[in-house]
């Protein structure tokens, strides 16, 4: 397998982190997201949206979009539960991930890290919007050690891509210790 990602990017991150939990043999291949490394024609040519990460399965078919990836990849791993309602809270967090927490939480560190933006810069409805998300995961991680169950699922592996650099996009995790325990507990189970 080839996986084409930015090392810069939590989404590509997810693909790498899975791959090495599940000790998938697969080829990096770097792309320089900000130098345009996914707008060649020769990348469009993999995924026509420009969007790292894109994998290229062992049969050269290719798949794009971090959670369908590792949603693939971990079929019929310990990363998705056996119980059929707990894999659809699993996929319930991995669809709110992308919609409620990384357009606010990522783009904000994206905004700040590669934009050099000041926190003042920052829209405050994004903010606002990250900090809701953070306080979700801090009242469900209060009451569970991960997020659908007691063990690690993709649903924790999505989530923490983003959510262990939030302090590069100006979110104080101070007040979220359950946040806080859950990532170390993550970044253990992957042997970050």
């Amino acid at each position: 397998m080839m996986i084409y990602g930015d090392s810069n990017s939590g989404n590509c991150l997810k693909v790498k982190w899975v791959s090495d939990y599940l000790l998938l043999p697969y080829d990096w291949i770097e792309v320089d997201t900000m130098k345009g490394g996914s707008r060649t024609p020769e990348f469009l040519k993999l995924n026509g949206a420009g969007q790292v990460p894109v994998a290229i399965l062992d049969d050269g078919r290719p798949l794009a979009q971090s959670n369908a990836i590792i949603r693939y990849l971990a079929r019929d791993s310990d990363l998705i539960p056996q119980s059929p309602y707990l894999a659809a809270k699993m996929d319930e967090w991995l669809f709110w991930e992308q919609y409620s927490h990384e357009p606010f939480i990522a783009v904000c560190r994206f905004q700040m890290v590669y934009l050099k933006k000041s926190l003042g810069d920052l829209d405050p409805d994004k903010v606002k919007r990250g900090y809701s998300a953070l306080a979700l995961m801090e009242h469900q991680l209060h009451n569970t050690q991960f997020l659908v169950c007691s063990t690690m699922t993709l649903a924790d592996v999505a989530l923490l891509a983003y959510t262990r650099v939030a302090h590069e996009g100006g979110f104080h995790l101070d007040g979220y210790a359950s946040v806080r325990r859950w990532i170390a507990a993550c970044e253990k189970t992957l042997g970050l």
